[in-house]
């Protein structure tokens, strides 16, 4: 994991926008999240300064291989905590939620034994 939540956020939003559009920008950022685009530009230098993105000269953002690792980790946390307490009767909005805040405060071994567990009695 990295330095803080927010940074995970950033790089987990770019991960999923990357997904859904041919490519991604400081704006699409800050539309998806309902942030500032100088929040937005601010993260993007950091996350750019401990090598988690490129961006090009047109402002479009990949994900190094770093950047992409710590992503997909923090996404399949949310994926997978979300879907196990959607399972229990949570509703999906709070599932949702709940899950965001859960995924960045679970230690690896922690999640993986809370995965290794649901999965076996589940």
């Amino acid at each position: 994991m990295i330095e803080n939540e927010s940074a995970e956020n950033y790089l987990e939003t770019i991960l999923i926008l990357s997904r859904k559009l041919p490519v991604v920008r400081s704006v699409d950022i800050a539309n998806e999240l309902g942030y500032k685009k100088s929040s937005v530009s601010i993260a993007m230098k950091n996350l750019r300064e401990r090598s988690h993105i490129t961006v090009t000269d047109a402002g479009f953002i990949y994900l190094t291989d770093s950047g992409k690792r710590i992503a997909e980790m923090i996404y399949e946390r949310h994926q997978f905590i979300s879907e196990w307490f959607i399972k229990l009767g949570v509703p999906k909005d709070i599932a949702i939620e709940d899950a965001c805040r859960i995924e960045h405060i679970l230690s690896k071994e922690s999640y993986e034994a809370v995965k290794n567990f649901v999965k076996q009695h589940i």
